[in-house]
């Protein structure tokens, strides 16, 4: 089995055909390790954009790919069979965190027919990385950055030019020999044939703003005095303001409280968060709907 580390660089481009911007996809660039993680061969490539002649001077200045090195490319789907020739069979797949395949998504479902990145199983190193600096005292829950992850673990960038496709892979490969255990290693790997794997990738969470919705047990409804904690009435309508829906609680005790409550539906779960503010009298606010149970 080989151990494939992807990385890609894309340019925010107008997409006229849908009317929006997408993340374009212009450099693709790999290593290739075999079991022991010695890196036995490498992948570059420029894609040419489709879509566009030219490229933001930030992607620029980032990448060093001019306008004029972008139009030299290769067509994106030319690029993608190279690739996938390249990567061979029986090959696990890593990235620096997933975003890069919410890119491919994009990048496929908008300019690419007949042709798909070859991703057979796939890691998040990232996740995997950072799960290991941990274990060595790392403490920011942040997303880390490779050249931040490189600092941290003592891996030499000296001659590593970031933000390019291949030296981003190349670092990342370096970290991975530094840090890997088969324990906490092998079981992040993720088969992609699972439907799972796509269908979770492309759900979108988000923040349920309706009260009848099948998802929510009405036990979150249900609110506390904070002050002798016995069940407090709700004395006003729930409000949905700003992801929250909010309401006014008065216990027998005579404490008197605002009561909010958000709920946030992911591909797996249900994110509930409870909170209790100061009682605030009723009125009517522009960006608040009264809501019914």
């Amino acid at each position: 089995m080989n151990y494939i580390i992807l990385d890609l660089e894309w340019d925010s481009t107008f997409f006229v055909k849908q009317k929006r911007f997408i993340n374009q996809i212009l450099q693709i660039g790999a290593v290739k390790l075999n079991e022991n993680f010695d890196i036995i061969d490498t992948f570059e490539v420029t894609v040419k954009s489709a879509i566009s002649k030219k490229v933001t001077g930030r992607f620029a200045k980032l990448t060093g790919i001019t306008s004029e090195i972008m139009r030299k490319g290769i067509p994106f789907d030319k690029a993608v069979e190279s690739y996938n020739l390249w990567v061979g069979d029986n090959a696990v797949t890593m990235t620096w965190s997933n975003s890069d395949l919410y890119t491919i998504l994009e990048n496929e479902g908008n300019l690419l027919e007949g042709v798909r990145f070859k991703i057979e199983k796939y890691l998040d190193l990232q996740k995997f990385i950072q799960r290991e600096m941990h274990l060595k005292g790392y403490e920011d829950k942040n997303q880390v950055s490779l050249s931040l992850a490189a600092e941290f673990l003592k891996v030499s960038t000296d001659d590593i030019d970031f933000h390019t496709a291949k030296d981003d892979s190349l670092v990342a490969a370096y970290l991975l020999k530094k840090c890997y255990n088969k324990e906490r290693f092998q079981p992040l790997i993720r088969d992609t044939s699972n439907p799972e794997f796509f269908a979770k990738l492309r759900f979108k969470s988000y923040c349920i703003s309706n009260l009848k919705d099948q998802n929510i047990d009405k036990k979150y409804l249900i609110f506390h005095c904070p002050k002798c904690n016995a069940k407090a009435k709700k004395v006003t309508k729930w409000k949905y303001q700003n992801r929250w829906f909010v309401a006014n609680f008065i216990c027998d005790c005579g404490e008197k409280f605002n009561g909010r409550v958000t709920f946030k539906k992911t591909y797996d779960d249900l994110i509930v968060r409870q909170k209790i503010c100061e009682y605030k009298e009723k009125k009517k606010t522009e960006n608040s709907t009264e809501v019914t149970v």
